[in-house]
């Protein structure tokens, strides 16, 4: 400002190259936190995933009348996994994911839902029980 109290061109111009340094990086800032979120909430279900069907795994590797207890957790929001011959199914938020599990033997098609604790037991006739 003079000495008049009038706002110099130069100020002005100052004022809006900064904000146009600054909008784009703010815009761009934005979109790399969302996308740290995305990528935390999709390794969390991985590693969910993964774990039921280590346990599912390691109640087929051992021997008839073996059972483990599981629970899924709900701190992360509402999930559910569909459990069949070959593969689990995760669903959450619109989103799905898939691990294999080669040789495995179900009595039928489950699904498991956050939450819950679940028994997989290896019953008499080789197949894998969820309850």
């Amino acid at each position: 400002m003079d000495n008049k109290g009038f706002i110099s061109i130069e100020y002005l111009f100052s004022i809006f190259v900064i904000l146009i340094i600054t909008l784009p990086l703010l815009f761009f800032t934005q979109s790399i936190i969302e996308s740290s979120h995305n990528v935390e909430d999709s390794v969390t279900h991985r590693i969910i995933l993964d774990d039921v069907a280590n346990s599912i795994s390691q109640v087929n590797s051992n021997g008839e009348g073996y059972s483990k207890l599981i629970y899924l957790k709900s701190d992360v929001g509402y999930y559910e996994i569909t459990v069949e011959n070959g593969k689990l199914t995760m669903e959450y938020d619109g989103k799905k994911g898939e691990t294999s599990l080669p040789l495995s033997n179900f009595d039928s098609k489950y699904k498991i839902h956050s939450g819950r604790s679940y028994v997989i037991s290896k019953n008499q006739d080789g197949r894998i029980v969820i309850t």
